[in-house]
């Protein structure tokens, strides 16, 4: 019989963080001026940043290669500019997805008068010096709502494309499936695993907070998580339970790691 999963809590006030004033920012992971052996990257998941940037702010044009990176926008508008031509202003629902590759250049602003709350992250690719590309897809709150919608998924898999606006999952060059679902007062969901890993994180949609996770609460495999904490994952059951045992709705955002 598959032994239950383990779970290694990651919680929100243990992340990274750094206030740069235009700037707000959690890291899972090692980033930047942030450093810890402990918390390199967890199978090919190499970066989660949770950002909140100012109006009329951003990240300036830098580049990078040898990483797939996607946006996942949770609120205000995203300007994105590249190298490869493409300019898109991305709003809550929409994921951006850039292979890398053998080199891009980009930047990252919010637009409008408002603040942008998005989630950037970052997954190492399983073939190197790829030919860079840019996808984007939107998922609305009604389509995931108490379900878990695949948001990205690697190429091979059935029902993913490549074409840059096209339908279906965002694809990646990384053993890496990513769901998200907003998950309502006293609902649950059951998620089947292919990978021997997998990652949760609980998005901190209430607000800014440096402290102990407040807002939204679920228990996953038994563990009560709220907004920023996330929690490593050793699958061995094949499945994860998320219930939602608070009284709000909770973002949720789950990888599936080879």
């Amino acid at each position: 019989m598959a032994s239950a999963n383990k779970l290694v809590l990651r919680r929100s006030q243990e992340r990274g963080h750094a206030d740069h004033g235009w700037l707000k920012t959690f890291h899972t992971f090692s980033f930047a001026m942030y450093q810890d052996f402990q918390h390199e990257k967890f199978g090919s998941l190499r970066v989660i940043n949770e950002d909140r940037v100012a109006a009329h702010n951003g990240f300036g044009t830098h580049s990078h290669r040898e990483f797939e990176i996607f946006s996942y926008v949770v609120a205000g508008e995203l300007e994105h500019k590249d190298s490869m031509g493409n300019t898109e202003i991305l709003k809550r629902g929409d994921l951006q997805m850039t292979s890398a590759g053998t080199g891009i250049s980009h930047s990252e602003k919010a637009h409008g008068s408002k603040e942008v709350h998005f989630l950037q992250i970052w997954a190492l690719p399983s073939t190197p010096r790829l030919q860079p590309k840019y996808f984007t897809r939107h998922y609305s709150d009604a389509a995931k709502t108490d379900q878990f919608v695949k948001v990205v998924a690697p190429v091979d898999t059935q029902g993913v494309n490549e074409v840059r606006e096209g339908d279906g999952p965002a694809p990646v060059h990384s053993p890496l499936t990513m769901y998200a679902t907003l998950l309502t007062q006293g609902k649950s969901l059951v998620q089947e695993m292919k990978g021997k890993k997998g990652y949760v994180h609980v998005v901190m949609t209430s607000g800014y907070n440096t402290g102990v996770a407040q807002g939204a609460s679920v228990k996953v495999n038994g563990e009560i998580l709220r907004e920023g904490d996330g929690a490593y994952m050793f699958i061995g059951d094949g499945k994860v339970d998320v219930d939602n045992v608070g009284d709000s709705t909770a973002e949720v955002l789950l990888f599936d790691l080879e």
